[in-house]
């Protein structure tokens, strides 16, 4: 396991050292599971802005391929 070192804003350690002693856990354990959220709410928005991007993209052929066969029912010649 690697170390760091990070600086915070004494109101900041504060709040951890409050968090970490009411779930009786140490300082470390309590900021290692703060960048596990973290980390799995970035993951979870950067999937869910791709798939919204995949989505419109999809709707967009979508539209295309019902005009299509708009013409298509409106006009069987062509």
């Amino acid at each position: 396991m690697n170390t760091i070192s990070i600086r915070l804003p004494d109101d900041l350690l504060r709040e951890v050292d409050c968090q970490a002693a009411e779930l009786q856990i140490p300082r470390a354990e309590y900021l290692r599971r703060a960048v596990v959220s973290m980390n799995r709410k970035t993951r979870s928005y950067r999937q869910r802005i791709r798939l919204m991007e995949v989505s419109a993209r999809v709707r967009e052929e979508s539209m295309a391929v019902n005009r299509e066969f708009e013409e298509i029912e409106h006009d069987p010649e062509t």
